[in-house]
């Protein structure tokens, strides 16, 4: 791992971030909706695997492709907080995929996966364990 530079983002600046993210993921799931409706798919999330995998695949290529291409997205950039990997090579398709899905994880156990920052010193939640990343604080 690579000296640490700057201060790891706490949990309370992680959770601001993905509440203003989640302002955009949502607009994202409703245009996919719309346009799988346009396309005559008429099905509903959680009753239909394939539309609830469209959706989830909808919302994973939004995050992947910010971490891939600018290190954080669009929440992130607004708390001023960048995603580093432990290595300082870019994250690939699959840490993102591994950190979204643990991300997931985390949260479905009631939160237990973000709460466990409180006891890292670099605030990594469990998926950025389990991904190779951590979350920095950057000046704007």
């Amino acid at each position: 791992m690579h000296a640490i530079v700057g201060t790891p983002c706490g949990l309370g600046r992680r959770l601001l971030a993905i509440a203003y993210d989640a302002m955009v993921v949502v607009a994202l799931l409703f245009l996919a909706a719309a346009l799988a409706l346009l396309a005559g798919y008429d099905r509903v999330a959680f009753r239909d695997a394939g539309f609830t995998l469209y959706l989830l695949g909808t919302w994973f290529v939004y995050l992947a492709w910010c971490w891939r291409h600018a290190g954080m997205t669009l929440g992130m950039r607004a708390w001023n907080v960048r995603l580093l990997t432990d290595d300082g090579a870019p994250l690939g398709w699959r840490g993102c995929a591994v950190r979204f899905a643990v991300a997931l994880l985390g949260a479905a156990a009631l939160g237990a996966g973000y709460f466990s920052s409180l006891r890292d010193p670099l605030r990594r939640c469990w998926h950025d364990l389990a991904a190779g990343t951590r979350l920095q604080r950057v000046r704007p």
